[in-house]
């Protein structure tokens, strides 16, 4: 009986969207991301900003999932390249935004996503499994960010002061809030379908 109730919680919670419903979650995703883009505060010292950016894309990738995550991010790109104003708006937008300094966080985003949501969906979506699923993904990130910075400055130490340093104190709060809010959504959605 026990068994049967955990097949019927976890069969309900993991129904299917319909195609629709998967481009709309896929499309509100990316506008998610464009939204917390705009919440950037500028630092003098370097060409990357400290943005909210960040946070929503260790976020959507926890919740949606490796592919869904992976999508909802290369439709982000997309929409930035097409010249739509979804990026930070400290940058030149489009495709110079791309090639700019910043670039390098920007292009590995959907596979950040993937990271993020390949590791959260695989085991019990707990607060740790969030943390280690938002760190794992966090290393790509400055991984990507870091590499690009590289190839402009040609030294990986101004590339690590201008792209790392300053950040990890806020990145250590962005993935701690993003499995938070990871796993309390699952406890939520759990809950819902019993």
């Amino acid at each position: 009986m026990a068994n049967s109730a955990v097949q019927s919680v976890s069969s309900s919670h993991e129904r299917p969207l319909s195609l629709l419903q998967q481009i709309a979650v896929i499309a509100g995703a990316s506008v998610f991301v464009a939204v917390c883009a705009h919440i950037t505060i500028p630092l003098p010292f370097t060409p990357v900003p400290l943005t909210a950016q960040n946070f929503a894309v260790l976020l959507v990738g926890l919740l949606l999932g490796s592919r869904r995550g992976f999508a909802a991010l290369a439709l982000y790109l997309a929409e930035g390249a097409a010249g739509l104003p979804v990026f930070n708006p400290l940058g030149h937008g489009g495709i110079a935004q791309l090639l700019g300094p910043s670039g390098g966080y920007l292009m590995i985003y959907p596979v950040v996503a993937a990271v993020a949501g390949f590791i959260f969906e695989r085991g019990a979506r707990s607060f740790a499994r969030g943390f280690v699923a938002a760190l794992a993904a966090e290393i790509a990130l400055f991984a990507g960010g870091v590499g690009w910075l590289f190839v402009w400055t040609h030294s990986l130490a101004q590339a690590a002061y201008l792209g790392l340093y300053w950040f990890v104190a806020a990145e250590v709060l962005k993935i701690m809030f993003a499995a938070a809010i990871a796993a309390r959504w699952n406890r939520h959605m759990a809950n819902r379908a019993a």
